[in-house]
């Protein structure tokens, strides 16, 4: 018989007072009873609407089936079939906006926690698997992927399992992408990041780390070199600012460089080499995922106070709402429907203060948000000697600019066919941020999945 039970069974985590003072693990996973009883709470319904909400397809309901039924292995296959990057998906994944939000159990209650069950399934395959996957039979065939992020670590996953030759060109002196500078410890282990790719190397796949491609190699020159298609998934790094007086002083960072400060480098280490301003009062400009962690952290790095200020208000806040909640939780002050206009500086040229505007919503915008309004003469100064700008991201131009022929957008999104990844270059692909600018982990891995498919088709017919 199916739990009828209205709610989903709860997650586990660190209690807020005692997480925001380290950077181990939030949520803790549930345990084996939990995990049963979730998957019964799944009504397998005929036409399955949480397949058609999830941008990799995993066949959610056979694999809550088989854990159901205390098949977990089983279970791991089924979700392996369709995503290389289980345990990272089930941690990091908006389900709410997607597999979840199309569940029939959240007509009248909660949906089925799938997310919850993926990570589940993913971690106790990670703790009992005694061998590692298999390289599959080779097909002659040699493929570059660009970056090693989700989109990237995707396309190489699927071709390698069509038999590809398949080799990863990293940018930094470790692969992951934004799984390991961008998402902090306390959400996605980088342990958990480092199995998967462990997997994806028993499989074949070469990563090249140092590897700068449109520095130390070209676009072209990887074709020369006999790779037969090449597939770009450089993300999104080039951080967005907002153009006020004051952004040039000690004491601002982009989200990108705290975070990979932090994530990438270790600088909440004592003994990391790699230096950050340990502040006394925190500013982050913004309101998404990646503002939420940089506040975060800079509340585990020892701030007494640390705000999230945002032009808009709490119902617009493109964060995930659970992000939201912890943020709360762990002390994190909102301070909404408020716009910077200028951060003050000492005469050391070290930031004092941030000046901001209140606003009001106005009609919507061309988003379908209601647009932010300035409440005149309604200035204030918040007390802060760091300013975290969490605003947004573009690619960088540095492919672009070193690829002839390839199309961009004004951007600098690369222009693809939405149904291959293919670019305006021939057998050059590409997908993730470097196509969207900034999104989701799942929607880049969606795209590296989808350019391998329109690879292999094209590389099967020579």
């Amino acid at each position: 018989m199916p739990n009828m039970s209205l709610k989903k069974n709860e997650m586990p985590s660190q209690a807020p007072d005692a997480r925001n003072k380290n950077f181990l693990e939030v949520a803790l996973g549930y345990t084996e009873e939990q995990a049963l009883d979730e998957a019964q709470r799944c009504l397998h319904c005929k036409n399955k609407p949480c397949v058609s909400g999830c941008p990799v397809q995993v066949r959610i309901p056979e694999f809550i089936e088989k854990a159901a039924a205390g098949d977990f292995e089983g279970a791991y296959q089924v979700i392996a079939q369709s995503s290389s990057l289980p345990a990272v998906c089930g941690r990091v994944c908006p389900q709410e906006s997607q597999c979840e939000k199309h569940c029939v159990r959240g007509v009248k209650g909660e949906p089925v926690g799938i997310g919850r069950l993926e990570r589940f399934v993913a971690d106790w395959h990670n703790q009992h698997a005694q061998e590692a996957p298999k390289k599959p039979a080779s097909n002659g065939h040699k493929v570059a992927v660009v970056g090693s992020g989700p989109a990237g670590l995707t396309c190489a996953g699927d071709l390698a399992r069509l038999g590809y030759a398949v080799t990863v060109f990293e940018a930094l002196h470790t692969a992951g992408g934004v799984l390991v500078y961008g998402i902090p410890e306390f959400r996605l282990p980088k342990a958990i990041v480092q199995k998967e790719i462990d997997g994806l190397k028993a499989m074949g796949v070469k990563i090249e780390t140092n590897m700068v491609i449109g520095r130390v190699l070209s676009i072209d020159e990887l074709l020369e070199q006999g790779f037969e298609a090449v597939f770009i998934g450089s993300g999104a790094g080039l951080p967005r600012f907002m153009n006020i007086p004051g952004e040039n002083l000690k004491g601002v960072y982009s989200a990108n460089e705290f975070l990979t400060r932090v994530n990438l480098m270790k600088a909440y280490k004592t003994s990391s080499g790699t230096p950050i301003h340990r502040a006394r009062k925190v500013a982050v400009v913004g309101g998404g995922n990646v503002a939420m962690d940089a506040a975060r952290c800079a509340k585990r790095l020892g701030a007494e106070e640390v705000y999230i200020v945002y032009r808009r208000s709490e119902k617009e806040l493109p964060a995930r709402a659970e992000e939201v909640e912890h943020a709360k939780e762990e002390g994190v002050i909102f301070k909404l429907l408020n716009n910077p206009i200028r951060i003050l500086g000492d005469e050391s040229g070290s930031v004092q203060g941030i000046e901001c505007l209140e606003m009001a919503l106005g009609e919507p915008d061309a988003s379908g948000r209601r647009r932010p309004v300035e409440k005149a003469g309604s200035q204030f100064t918040l007390d802060v000697d760091c300013v975290i700008m969490a605003i947004g991201t573009s690619p960088n131009p540095l492919i672009k600019s070193t690829t002839e022929g390839l199309e961009t957008q004004k951007w600098g999104g690369i222009i693809v066919e939405e149904e291959t990844g293919l670019t305006s270059r021939e057998n050059v692909y590409a997908g993730g941020d470097a196509v969207t600018g900034a999104a989701t982990v799942i929607l880049a891995m969606g795209a590296g999945k989808t350019a391998a498919k329109a690879i292999h088709e094209s590389l099967s017919k020579k």
